[in-house]
């Protein structure tokens, strides 16, 4: 049994070489050779009944001997449990290499799945893992055997022609029947299964969109219309998977009838062949089972059309997936960024928008500098810093960091360095020290310290359980101005280098304010390259620097004392006319 399931590049095909799922199952080639093998022996080991049947008619009810059929009875029982034995190998060869399977590619969807959230925000994470699931399902299951049985309906129809020529011609149209059943079947029921199949996630997808907004959906009497629109799709479903499963019994009902009808016609044209003299009894039953064996892996294929339908859906769903996201090269080791960020002809755009929401930014921000961002609603600074941090897929130019660009950074390395608060805080399901600790190892004296400089130090204390309270779902144990607080010290954690806050006072009171203010003072001294999007004009005095967008465009940029003073720039950020002041610290 092969180990490693890394296939030898040399002896690759080379269109298995372009399909990184296809590479994957390359890798278990020995694997599915034995189970081959296992299937050889399985198949031999079937005639066995004919055999004994034969034995039994032909020789012992002739000869009268019991010890000839004791004898071929122990024999036949020996090959039944030869063949049981083989049928169990097989099929806990198949089940073990579908655990090893899901184990290597595992991890890889779900990073090929999160990247692709990134850029796709109504793909449903959970759809990708139940094509990994119905592809190792198929491979472990009856279909797969029934594809592996199938090209011994020729041998079988071989021994068919051994016992009468007429009986083996008899094989070869009652299979080419069957074999145009198959055909049939795939024709009538490809596109009702797939139609199905895709609405079914489709109202998967949707549901699980609207839970995660109960409480809004609960609170605004939202639930009455959302179920009206929920029944259309799910009225929908029902109907494809009606249709899909009326037309697979259609084919398996007359499959059935077809099969059971040569089965018959088989045992008739073996006894008319007995009459005639031309084959003995025993052959005439050895005859209809064989014939039996040969159809068998037609009848199976039919039977598992539709799971063989949707492993395949599966299998192109993954394979563009994992060809769309592939395995990173190991990006260098840089070591800890100094905190200089710059961006050269930035160009942001989103799927469906005609016009861009960055147009061609170019600044440089220095280490230990703190960067005010305003504009209007809509302006793009919450895509703005998304792409200072190297989360936002369609953009253009460069995000530079020390010189390097952002994506050549290997995240890992970077991540730890990189403190992000977005303007909707996302918690995870954990304690408040696993969150802000980033669900690493949890520092306490680390988690501690950036408590404190966000000022939620005494906050958490109040818990019950402190820093081991479980905050739920999202953070659904916290109030708005926690969660934001908390992401904060998350933010603060472990002395970052580069600090992107967007909207971090949206929520807070002006204590919690002042926390913050006092936290971004921090920060800068530590060396910290911050930049901050608000609206509210208490926090952007301790800025050293004021970036004005407006319809995608930096329209002021300077010292706030220059660029806030009242006029054009300051209506243009938001604020009201200072009268000369910049803004004061609260």
């Amino acid at each position: 049994m092969n180990r490693s399931a890394k296939p030898s590049m040399m002896n690759m095909p080379a269109a298995v070489l372009r399909s990184p799922l296809a590479t994957t199952l390359w890798g278990f080639r020995r694997e599915f050779a034995a189970c081959m093998a296992f299937s050889v022996l399985v198949n031999l080991l079937m005639l066995t009944p004919t055999i004994y049947m034969l034995q039994v008619y032909d020789r012992v009810m002739v000869s009268r001997s019991s010890l000839t059929l004791a004898a071929v009875t122990l024999v036949t029982l020996f090959l039944f449990a030869l063949m049981a034995f083989a049928e169990w190998v097989r099929s806990r060869l198949l089940v073990r290499m579908g655990v090893r399977f899901d184990a290597q590619l595992g991890s890889r969807v779900f990073r090929a799945s999160f990247q692709s959230s990134l850029g796709e925000r109504s793909r449903n994470p959970a759809r990708t893992f139940a094509d990994l699931t119905n592809l190792r399902q198929f491979m472990t299951g009856n279909g797969l055997f029934a594809f592996m049985d199938a090209p011994w309906t020729p041998i079988y129809i071989a021994v068919l022609f051994m016992l009468h020529p007429a009986l083996g011609m008899l094989g070869v149209g009652f299979v080419l029947l069957l074999a145009a059943l198959a055909w049939l079947s795939h024709r009538i029921t490809q596109q009702p299964v797939e139609a199905a199949v895709e609405a079914g996630s489709q109202v998967g997808a949707y549901v699980h969109g609207k839970l995660r907004n109960a409480e809004v959906i609960e609170a605004m009497g939202m639930l009455g219309s959302l179920r009206r629109r929920w029944q259309v799709r799910h009225q929908r479903h029902l109907a494809l998977n009606g249709r899909a499963a009326d037309a697979s019994a259609r084919v398996l009902a007359l499959t059935k009838f077809v099969r059971y009808t040569l089965q018959s016609l088989t045992l008739a044209a073996g006894a008319l062949l007995v009459i005639e003299g031309e084959l003995t009894a025993g052959a005439m039953i050895a005859a209809n089972v064989l014939m039996g064996r040969a159809t068998q892996p037609l009848d199976q294929i039919v039977a598992s059309w539709k799971p063989f339908l949707a492993a395949r859906q599966a299998f192109r769903n993954l394979d563009a997936l994992l060809t769309a996201h592939p395995v990173p090269e190991d990006a260098p080791r840089r070591g800890l960024p100094r905190g200089e960020v710059r961006i050269e002809a930035l160009v942001a755009t989103a799927p469906g928008r005609a016009q861009a929401i960055l147009k061609g930014l170019t600044a440089a921000f220095e280490p230990a500098q703190v960067t005010a961002i305003l504009g209007p609603s809509g302006s793009g600074k919450s895509t703005l810093a998304r792409a200072l941090v190297g989360i936002w897929p369609q953009r253009e130019g460069r995000v530079r960091v020390d010189g390097a660009p952002i994506e050549e950074w290997d995240r890992e390395e970077l991540g730890p360095a990189l403190g992000y608060l977005p303007q909707d805080i996302e918690l995870f399901e954990g304690s408040i020290a696993e969150n802000i600790a980033r669900f690493g190892e949890v520092d306490a004296d680390k988690v501690i310290r950036a408590c404190q400089r966000a000022g939620v130090h005494d906050m958490i204390l109040r818990f019950p359980r402190g820093y081991d309270t479980q905050i739920g779902e999202a953070g659904s144990m916290l109030s708005g101005g926690q969660r934001q607080r908390i992401g904060l010290a998350r933010a603060m954690y472990g002395e970052p280098r580069i600090v992107v806050l967007d909207e971090p006072n949206s929520n807070l009171d002006d204590a919690g304010e002042a926390a913050l203010v006092r936290a971004v003072q921090d920060l800068r001294e530590q060396g910290s390259t911050v930049f901050l999007i608000t609206h509210r004009r208490g926090i952007v005095g301790i800025a050293d620097r004021v970036l004005v967008l407006d319809d995608g465009m930096i329209v002021h940029d300077g010292p706030p004392a220059l660029v806030l003073p009242g006029g054009v720039a300051a209506t243009a950020s938001g604020f009201p006319a200072t009268g000369g002041r910049a803004p004061q610290p609260a």
